[in-house]
């Protein structure tokens, strides 16, 4: 095998670029990351052409990464992996030696090591969506964490929504990949679906569109239905409001961490995630899943809803201590 020289930011273009197709903006973006950190190694060490790699170079680069970064080895197992990927590629375009990938290694993890539990508490998201339906009643806030809290939609798939999406008659919403026009969602294809709605998420959205949206129309004709004074709302936008909405102190509440609500910093407008109490929207997304299994919904209705398998669904979204799980088998004792 005759390897061809190739620096490591041209490796990381033609790789982003060979994957556009396959992976979700939202990945590409995770792999150039991680990569970058890859690159920014070879530049320290000097190294420009990648066809230098060995497996002693690679395993110092795991070293360096670990405590660059401060990682643990759930974090560091995701940077590993990920390198891997990107070394086997580089052998399809002998960009490297043959089989060096089998040289990347990364942590085993244990059992559950893997899995995040953090979620909103459905009892909170009571608090939170009726704080919203009194004060702030039809805002952007009310209508985004309404609909990631009933719908367990993604936060891509919630910003992806159009207003034609939404049929009031059929009283539901489509979920829809449309990479052409800047709004891709996970699992592309596969992760387009309809979603059924109640009469209150119906008034609520009848009512967003007709008094509170701002209206707008992008270039290529869509109208989005989350919106701000910039056009479509960004998943940065929406992640904020996530944050900022899930703050105790934010709903009148006393902090549970002890702060001083007049120098925390998590009480300012753009440092919400720094509350420790904050949520990110997979953790709405968590406790919504798991609050629907909790009221005895089927696993496939859950797993078609959320767009997620039902073994993922098992293992990274099911919540449910395994005493709930007893008592809600209880109720087919009498069909044995």
């Amino acid at each position: 095998m005759t390897l061809e020289p190739i620096d490591p930011e041209t490796a990381l273009d033609l790789y982003l670029a060979d994957r556009e197709n396959e992976m979700s903006q939202a990945t590409i973006y995770s792999h150039s990351s991680r990569l970058g950190h890859f690159v920014r190694w070879c530049d320290d060490q000097e190294i420009t052409n990648l066809n230098d790699l060995t497996g002693r170079s690679l395993h110092q680069y795991r070293i360096w990464r670990r405590d660059d970064g401060n990682l643990k080895p759930v974090s560091e197992k995701t940077q590993m992996d990920t390198l891997r990927v990107f070394i086997k590629w580089l052998e399809s375009i002998d960009g490297v030696a043959e089989d060096l990938h089998a040289k990347v290694l990364s942590p085993t993890l244990g059992d559950g090591e893997n899995v995040r539990t953090v979620m909103l508490d459905p009892g909170f998201a009571d608090t939170i969506l009726n704080h919203l339906r009194k004060f702030e009643y039809a805002s952007r806030p009310h209508v985004a964490l309404t609909l990631m809290w009933h719908t367990m939609v993604r936060i891509g798939a919630a910003r992806a929504l159009d207003v034609k999406d939404y049929n009031p008659d059929e009283q539901s919403l489509r979920i829809v990949h449309r990479p052409e026009t800047g709004t891709p969602i996970k699992n592309q294809k596969n992760g387009e679906r309809f979603i059924a709605l109640s009469d209150d998420i119906c008034g609520l959205l009848d009512d967003w569109i007709e008094t509170t949206r701002i209206d707008f129309v992008e270039e290529s004709g869509r109208r989005p239905l989350l919106t701000t004074d910039q056009g479509r709302a960004h998943k940065t936008t929406l992640r904020g409001d996530c944050y900022r909405y899930t703050r105790p102190c934010h709903l009148g509440k006393e902090c549970p961490h002890g702060r001083d609500v007049e120098t925390c910093s998590g009480t300012k407008y753009d440092k919400a995630f720094n509350c420790p109490s904050s949520k990110s929207p997979h953790a709405i997304r968590r406790g919504a899943i798991t609050y629907a299994l909790n009221r005895d919904w089927p696993k496939p209705a859950v797993s078609d809803r959320a767009n997620v398998s039902e073994g993922v669904l098992d293992r990274h979204y099911d919540q449910r201590t395994e005493q709930e799980k007893m008592e809600q088998r209880r109720q087919f004792l009498d069909n044995l």
